[in-house]
């Protein structure tokens, strides 16, 4: 019998004209089979789902927007003119041997949207305000419990070209603006970039936060904030 088993075992046929004549044991292989193909199918399909939760944040108001951001360009332009670069006339001007300018580019603090009228430079300083702005707002929300979101950069440095074109779509732009200066971004308040789908924060409150971090630099004399309502964006120049 051993020398059989053995046998079935070792030849392919052997053991599946054993399977064809034994019923019981046929059922056992087909049982065994099936039993593998579902464990090969659920292992397929066991990526872990992640579950959003709606969540709302506690807020600190403070009345409103356009009230406590309202820095006038007269101010940004003191700034950015006393800290900032010489405007240029082209980007190619702007970016040949300028060692006062730092590239921004997406971080673990903020994203840079798609530019279209501005490239993605900044003076140092104007940089570091940025990325403290983007930890603070990240901090913020972790403290209260919040998914991880990131702050949208929707404009940087503007040269002379870029003013003209942006002019052209938009007669409300201004022609001096301190964003020629290296010294002036915009941050979205109407988008923000979530890095996981574990909470889904309502754009209103992540809104409102970054406006607590930015009322708080603002305090501390750090920059200046002009909230722009048909750009979607908080205008901030450093200081």
């Amino acid at each position: 019998m051993q020398d059989f088993f053995k046998d079935c075992f070792c030849n392919r046929e052997t053991f599946f004209k054993f399977v064809r004549k034994n019923k019981c044991v046929k059922r056992i292989v087909y049982f065994l089979i099936f039993i593998l193909a579902i464990s090969a199918f659920s292992c397929g399909k066991s990526k872990e789902k992640v579950i959003t939760i709606e969540k709302d944040l506690k807020i600190i108001p403070f009345g409103r927007f356009s009230r406590a951001f309202n820095d006038m360009n007269d101010r940004h332009l003191e700034a950015a003119r006393r800290l900032g670069i010489s405007p240029a006339s082209s980007r190619e001007e702007a970016l040949s041997g300028n060692t006062h300018l730092c590239e921004i580019t997406d971080c673990e603090y903020y994203k840079v949207d798609s530019l279209t009228h501005s490239i993605p430079y900044l003076v140092p300083k104007a940089k570091e305000l940025l990325e403290t702005i983007g930890k603070n707002f990240i901090d913020s929300l972790e403290s209260r419990g919040g998914g991880s979101y990131q702050i949208l950069v929707t404009s940087v440095l503007r040269v002379d070209q870029d003013v003209k074109c942006l002019r052209k779509k938009n007669g409300n732009a201004s022609a001096n603006s301190a964003h020629r200066y290296g010294t002036t971004f915009d941050i979205a308040y109407s988008r923000f970039v979530t890095t996981d789908d574990r909470y889904l924060i309502p754009k209103e409150q992540l809104k409102h936060i970054l406006a607590e971090v930015l009322l708080s630099l603002k305090k501390r004399n750090a920059c200046y904030v002009k909230y722009e309502i048909k750009q979607g964006c908080f205008h901030v120049t450093v200081r």
